[in-house]
């Protein structure tokens, strides 16, 4: 036995979960606790069965124009030593491009989008006036890099993330600050279910082009972000890791 830490442990941390009381973040944060981090919960309703007994959770609308930083502040109270952040929060409120509308594009990008800017701006000001290091994970979506039919705002909300996790890893290095995202592809979430199941046979045709012949589930995103958050990523910062079964790798898929 060396006693050397396990680089992929997050044992000693703490982290804020932006959208963890279903889907992806809480597959998200239940992955943290298991990698041995301490977890803030985040939703925009009461708090929910899903979340742990014990662990903190901060009630807010990330729509609003002050969200961010009261989260993140909520969050450095609950839990001091915040030091890990996943920006996990955002929806779909497409409808077709000629029938959008002003007020659904800037709910999208502001949920999408600019929230997640201003919740890592609030968390790296923490960071620097505690003096130390941390990591951030942004979600974006395979959405990001290819589009798809019918959601002209939510693939520029995430193509935006995708950017914004490449600049912020920038702006953020001189302060010991990582930033890097995660791009799901299909997950199995409530909002994909309804989407899924919506249409005959479009189930069917998502397994057959994703080379694992499987849609995922929330946890399979979990590994990703605990990497990119331990001391095993440690010389990582600005990249995207894509959680996709092989969706957007081939161009047919499966007949």
């Amino acid at each position: 036995m060396t006693g050397k830490k396990n680089p992929f442990s997050l044992e000693g941390g703490a982290a804020l979960v932006t959208g963890s009381t279903q889907g992806i973040g809480l597959g998200i944060a239940r992955g943290l606790e298991e990698a041995g981090a301490a977890v803030v919960y985040h939703g925009i309703g009461e708090r929910a069965a899903t979340v742990p007994p014990g662990a903190p959770y901060v009630r807010r609308d990330l729509l609003e124009p002050d969200a961010p930083a009261a989260l993140l502040d909520a969050a450095f109270q609950e839990r001091p030593g915040l030091n890990l952040l996943v920006c996990n929060a955002g929806s779909f409120f497409d409808r077709p491009f000629l029938e959008m509308d002003p007020a659904t594009w800037d709910r999208t990008l502001n949920l999408n989008a600019r929230a997640a800017y201003f919740a890592v701006q609030a968390f790296a000001r923490g960071l620097v006036a505690r003096g130390r290091p941390g990591a951030v994970v942004i979600i974006s979506s395979t959405n990001g890099f290819q589009s798809e039919e019918d959601s002209t705002a939510y693939d520029a909300s995430k193509g935006a993330v995708v950017m914004m996790t490449r600049t912020l890893a920038q702006a953020l290095a001189p302060h010991g600050i990582r930033v890097n995202g995660i791009a799901p592809g299909l997950i199995r979430t409530p909002l994909t279910d309804s989407l899924l199941d919506g249409q005959p046979g479009k189930r069917a045709h998502y397994e057959r082009k994703i080379w694992l012949n499987r849609i995922g589930a929330p946890e399979d995103c979990a590994g990703a972000a605990v990497f990119l958050l331990s001391a095993a990523s440690a010389y990582i910062t600005g990249q995207i890791v894509v959680v996709d079964g092989g969706l957007i790798s081939g161009q047919i898929g499966r007949m």
